[in-house]
């Protein structure tokens, strides 16, 4: 099979956090109105920026999305999914955390919810998203 040059696509890098509490469950939030896929539930991460570590910027959006702090050390990387959207890639790392400061709340998000991992797949996610519940359904 030969190779044959795509169009040039985007690459979007996003990172993202499966937070786990004591009692092994997962912390989801929904995608907030207005934006892309709203309503949608997620794990909470977002956007790599240039000058960034992968870690720094979930940090950040962990910050920015929950009002929660951890340290790099607490973040461990579990997975990752591709997926090939309408109009760019996305790349998107998954971590796992288990210690933070801080309780988690919806800033920018209009819900979160704290569920099992085998009931991930009840709840209406991203294209992306989807293929990391399984990961975590092994993990847990």
């Amino acid at each position: 099979m030969q190779y044959e040059p795509h169009k040039t696509r985007e690459l979007v890098l996003v990172v993202a956090c499966a937070l786990i509490d004591t009692d092994g469950r997962v912390l989801i939030a929904q995608r907030p109105e207005g934006k892309t896929m709203q309503g949608l539930w997620e794990f909470p991460g977002g956007k790599w920026e240039p000058g960034e570590t992968l870690e720094s910027a979930l940090l950040r959006e962990l910050k920015e999305e929950l009002d929660i702090e951890t340290d790099a050390a607490c973040l461990a990387p579990l997975t990752f999914a591709s997926h090939a959207y309408e109009e760019f890639d996305l790349l998107m790392p998954l971590y796992v955390c288990r210690k933070w400061d801080g309780t988690p709340r919806a800033r920018e998000h209009q819900a979160i919810r704290w569920v099992r991992a085998s009931e991930l797949r009840n709840f209406d996610m991203p294209p992306a998203d989807r293929p990391l519940i399984a990961h975590l359904c092994d993990l847990l």
